[in-house]
């Protein structure tokens, strides 16, 4: 029966169709429940990405992929901020570093990362680096953001399934859907998010998925392809706040920044970012501070979530509140 049901998706994908919801979270429980061979799953991805995921059909992997996580519970409202990867600038770690920042101003952060796949340094690398321990289970994490008001969840531990792809994914040798949902299935569910992407259909399908979902927050690319709010050039903001969204664009010019080149923001290895990160955390003038406070700015909104109402990201205000810092 099962071979059956591949054989129509994999058909329907090579003729352009798009996957309903059951059939998408079908497919993707197949998988992570190790029940199908690499080669079903090399033809899905192909497929997929050769037709182009959906909003419908990325929220149903998503809920196949958090009901399938380890446990987690998190009371009260908790934000993540991420970076899908991607853009191939080889930056610092920066959203790690502007989660910590906003959570020295008070908003309780749950990240959620791995390690690097395409990059030197992924949040997982960079955070053990930095001398923090990332092998917390759900508990460990949850007691973590109570007594400190900030955890991280570490992929491998709390996305075991994942391994069932392992495979599949080497042979393919490139990026898939698996590299997008990575950075979207935080297993503590946060009712708020500060997520940047890189790819420009990405950034408008995943607001799609977000206002299906009971969440909050922005979404943002900068315009030069960074999956950060940019230094270089502009960036496209979307604000999710009530089933509604809102588009603006932001020029750092507006602040009185100027443009810095990406070539600035280069990093390296887990120690060379690491090494940079606590620069920027003494308070060091150099380009990579000014993005990362930028990009901490961006979830300070969300504190006032718990009120029912996200407020207008101004990003002058708190940028310039994160400096006297």
């Amino acid at each position: 029966m099962a071979t059956f049901f591949w054989n129509r998706i994999i058909a329907g994908l090579a003729e352009g169709q798009r996957l309903s919801a059951d059939d998408a979270q079908w497919a993707m429980s197949q998988i992570l429940g190790g029940e199908t061979p690499a080669e079903d799953i090399k033809s899905f991805l192909l497929g997929v990405q050769a037709r182009g995921e959906t909003s419908i059909e990325v929220d149903a992997f998503l809920t196949a992929m958090l009901a399938q996580s380890a446990p987690i519970s998190v009371p009260g409202l908790v934000a993540d901020c991420v970076g899908t990867g991607g853009d191939g600038a080889n930056t610092i770690n920066i959203s790690t570093t502007a989660a910590i920042v906003a959570h020295a101003s008070g908003v309780r952060i749950v990240k959620h990362g791995t390690r690097a796949s395409k990059s030197d340094s992924g949040a997982a690398d960079v955070l053990e680096a930095l001398g923090i321990n990332i092998n917390l289970d759900g508990r460990q994490v949850a007691d973590c953001v109570e007594d400190l008001g900030i955890g991280f969840c570490f992929t491998p531990l709390f996305h075991p399934s994942l391994r069932f792809a392992d495979q599949a994914r080497k042979e393919l040798g490139q990026a898939s859907l698996f590299n997008i949902l990575g950075s979207w299935a935080n297993p503590a569910k946060p009712g708020a998010v500060a997520i940047g992407v890189s790819q420009p259909r990405m950034l408008t399908l995943m607001a799609d998925v977000l206002l299906k979902r009971d969440v909050q927050g922005f979404l943002f690319r900068g315009d030069d392809g960074l999956d950060e709010i940019s230094l270089s050039t502009t960036t496209t903001i979307i604000q999710i706040n009530h089933g509604k969204e809102k588009i603006a664009v932001f020029d750092p010019r507006s602040l009185g920044i100027e443009y810095a080149p990406v070539e600035s923001l280069r990093g390296g290895n887990p120690s060379v970012n690491a090494a940079i990160i606590r620069r920027i955390l003494e308070g060091e003038n150099i380009p990579s501070r000014e993005i990362v406070l930028l990009n901490a700015a961006q979830p300070l909104p969300l504190i006032e979530v718990t009120s029912g109402n996200l407020s207008k990201p101004n990003l002058q205000k708190d940028t310039q509140m994160l400096r006297r810092q």
